[in-house]
C-alpha cells in the first residue's frame, strides 16, 4: 500500500500566494485568513491606540505593530512558523527588520472571529507559549471576554470588557478597559 504523502508548506509558499490573499503557516500547514470585520478592526484600533499612547508617554522602548505584520516564530525543533498577530508588541529592536519580527514578540493580542476560534484558543496559544511570547491576550467580543495568559508567571485570567485589564509586561502600570467599544 502506498503511503499518503502529506504536503508540508514553507514560508516561500506564503510569499507566493496571490496578491491580496493572507495566510499563516504553522507546523508546515497553511491557514487562510478571512477578511476582518468592522468590529474586529475597531478593537484593534482601540487597543493599538491605548498601548501606543502608553509607550509614547512613558518614553518606552517597545514597538507596537498591528496586522498585517509578519512574525517568524521558531519552536524548540527550529521549525519556522509565519503568523500575523492582530497586535504585536516587541521590546527588543534586534528582532525587527524590513520583513517583520524574527522571534517571539513580548506581547501578542489576537481578536477572535468566528472562523479563528480554534486557531486563537488552541493552535496559537500553544505556538506562542513554546516560541517564547511573554504575554498573550485573546479578545473575544462574542463572549465579552479577554483571556490573558502571562507565560512568565504561568497564569491565566479572564476579564470582561468593562474591567480594567493590567498588561503584565508593564507590571500592571498599563491597564486597558474596552467598555467604550460599540458592540
Amino acid at each position: 500500500m502506498d503511503a499518503i504523502k502529506q504536503i508540508s508548506y514553507t514560508i516561500k509558499d506564503i510569499y507566493n500566494l496571490p496578491e491580496g490573499k493572507r495566510a499563516e503557516l504553522i507546523n508546515g500547514q497553511i491557514y487562510m485568513m478571512a477578511p476582518p470585520s468592522t468590529k474586529h478592526q475597531k478593537l484593534i484600533s482601540a487597543l493599538h491606540g491605548k498601548i501606543y499612547n502608553y509607550i509614547e508617554s512613558h518614553n518606552g522602548n517597545c514597538e507596537i505593530i498591528p496586522a498585517p505584520f509578519a512574525v517568524f516564530l521558531k519552536d524548540n525543533d527550529e521549525n519556522e512558523s509565519y503568523v500575523e498577530p492582530d497586535i504585536s508588541v516587541i521590546c527588543n529592536p534586534d528582532k525587527l527588520d524590513d520583513k517583520g519580527c524574527n522571534g517571539a514578540p513580548d506581547w501578542v493580542i489576537e481578536i477572535v472571529s468566528p472562523s479563528s476560534q480554534r486557531m486563537d484558543y488552541m493552535i496559537k496559544l500553544f505556538k506562542y507559549r513554546t516560541a517564547g511570547v511573554r504575554e498573550y491576550w485573546i479578545v473575544d467580543s462574542l463572549k465579552n471576554r479577554i483571556t490573558v495568559y502571562n507565560f512568565e508567571e504561568d497564569t491565566m485570567q479572564e476579564y470582561t470588557f468593562s474591567e480594567d485589564i493590567p498588561a503584565g509586561i508593564y507590571q500592571g502600570k498599563l491597564t486597558i478597559n474596552l467598555s467604550n467599544i460599540q458592540r
